[in-house]
């Protein structure tokens, strides 16, 4: 999957720079270019390279030791080659000293550079298959596992890694496929129960004795089938956490005896006397308006209020339309290894596609869809064809029409409000976001006397 693995070409003189990246375009590889150490840390900013080929000596302020030194710090797991034309065992000692993978001399071989690129390509390769198979085995995912570059993701991640140690009962909601086992796992394997067991239960999916008997277990001989004792999910979870997706479908018996539970930190199994006490920490998740719930009298309120001590808003994914490209390319990457497809990359055009597409299913739905993809194309990139079975997805949509009556500015004003409220009142995003500077945002701000 040569595409995949992108090469950054750095060196002062044209001709060596542009004869190197077209060598290595030839084999196959995306090729980028810079003249300068400088231009080639800010494009390591915006560009995970996997391979630098750095030349030692650069005019301008900055060698190519500099070099290396401020791109490893962005981008540390990069490899970096060290390329010369005044070979001596002291550079080469001080190249590899700062972190250079290999040291090579002018005039470059091309024969060499390419069994050098693929040695090293090789080798990456098998490091992320071994991630990704260790993740998929263990599914241990952290805080910094998740992907995101929403300023409202980030708050939720900080949140979830200030709260990661401590006992307290964490309830995330969200829409469906929003990812909240993710963030469940994150939390629990970002904490001191790491190490102790994350059980997950979906509540929607069993009948009410069967998950009482699931969470709490039950003693031989208590109903019929009953043959041996068991232990409920609770006593499997002592001292980890326990997951309880889908905790706005459980029944009011269940509820009360979970409000019990988590009051008294113990429980009866189901036909037992003897009262069993554990030390587990509850993440419960659902896309059920709890309190809207309450108030229709299906939820009970002390239980809402228990579950509820830590809450985390997981927003839909068309209200993060800025993460879309960068979880597509995360599960480009994992599914074409998982699958042993030579798919590399996703053209502008598939891009344009699933940024405009509204995902009802949410980050789910976005997964489900590039495996499909990767599936049934035919070439090393996901095209706009790739995912023509998304409009058939998507429902036709009414054209937008304004309410009567509104003013340029009163639109103006909620289409602020509206921005503001999505990014939880971020003013540089939002700027962003609406295509104007920040002084002009605080000045509309202020001339409409919005709320931030």
């Amino acid at each position: 999957m040569k595409t995949h693995w992108q090469i950054l070409v750095v060196d002062d003189e044209e001709v060596m720079r542009e004869s190197l990246a077209a060598w290595l375009r030839e084999d196959g590889y995306a090729v980028d270019t810079a003249a300068s150490g400088r231009e080639a840390v800010e494009k390591s900013r915006g560009r995970d390279y996997a391979i630098y080929f750095v030349d030692l000596k650069m005019p301008g302020g900055m060698d190519g030791i500099e070099t290396m030194m401020q791109i490893r710090q962005i981008r540390p797991e990069a490899s970096i080659i060290i390329i010369t034309a005044y070979a001596t065992v002291d550079t080469a000692i001080a190249a590899m000293k700062e972190g250079a993978q290999e040291y090579i001399v002018k005039p470059c071989n091309p024969e060499e550079i390419s069994l050098l690129v693929s040695r090293i390509i090789k080798v990456k390769n098998l490091q992320r298959e071994n991630t990704i198979l260790r993740k998929k085995l263990t599914r241990q995912y952290s805080i910094q596992d998740v992907f995101s570059k929403n300023q409202r993701m980030h708050q939720i991640l900080s949140l979830a890694g200030e709260v990661a140690s401590l006992r307290s009962t964490v309830l995330i909601q969200g829409e469906s496929g929003t990812g909240k086992e993710l963030i469940a796992r994150a939390i629990h394997n970002s904490g001191d129960r790491a190490q102790k067991p994350f059980v997950p239960v979906s509540c929607a999916a069993l009948a009410e004795t069967l998950l009482e008997s699931e969470l709490f277990g039950h003693e031989k001989g208590s109903f019929t089938g009953a043959s041996t004792q068991r232990r409920g999910k609770f006593e499997l979870a002592d001292g980890g956490t326990l997951f309880l997706d889908e905790i706005g479908d459980i029944s009011p018996k269940v509820q009360v005896d979970l409000l019990r539970v988590l009051q008294e930190r113990s429980f009866y199994r189901v036909g037992g006397s003897e009262e069993v006490r554990v030390d587990v920490r509850v993440i419960a998740a659902t896309n059920v308006n709890l309190p809207q719930a309450v108030a229709e009298g299906k939820f009970r309120e002390d239980l809402f209020y228990r579950l509820n001590v830590i809450e985390i808003q997981i927003p839909p994914l068309r209200e993060r339309r800025e993460d879309i490209p960068l979880l597509a390319g995360h599960f480009l990457d994992r599914l074409s290894h998982e699958l042993g497809r030579a798919v590399g990359e996703i053209t502008e055009g598939a891009f344009r596609l699933l940024m405009d597409y509204n995902w009802p299913g949410n980050v789910r739905e976005l997964e489900n869809a590039i495996e499909r993809a990767i599936v049934t194309c035919r070439g090393a990139s996901l095209s706009e064809e790739d995912f023509g079975f998304l409009a058939q997805n998507s429902p036709a949509q009414k054209a937008w029409a304004p309410p009567a009556n509104m003013t340029l500015q009163d639109m103006e004003k909620q289409l602020i409000t509206a921005t503001l409220q999505r990014t939880g009142g971020n003013i540089k995003e939002s700027a962003t976001v609406l295509g104007i500077d920040r002084s002009t945002l605080y000045e509309k701000i202020k001339r409409y006397e919005i709320q931030r």
